[in-house]
């Protein structure tokens, strides 16, 4: 069996937290273009009920 030396726990760690951030970013960028669709179908359900007449204009 062969022991590790304290570069190689270094570097498998730091691999393993390069994994965790890429994660990250990927899960951030899926929210994100998740909430610009949400956003995109809110104006348009509201485009397409919208009556035109705004009661204070009145």
């Amino acid at each position: 069996m062969q022991t590790e030396t304290g570069s190689e726990v270094e570097a498998r760690a730091a691999h393993r937290k390069g994994h965790f951030t890429q994660r990250f970013e990927g899960a951030t960028d899926m929210l994100i273009v998740g909430i610009i669709i949400a956003l995109g179908a809110a104006m348009l359900v509201g485009l397409i009920t919208a009556s035109g007449a705004a009661p204070w204009m009145k």
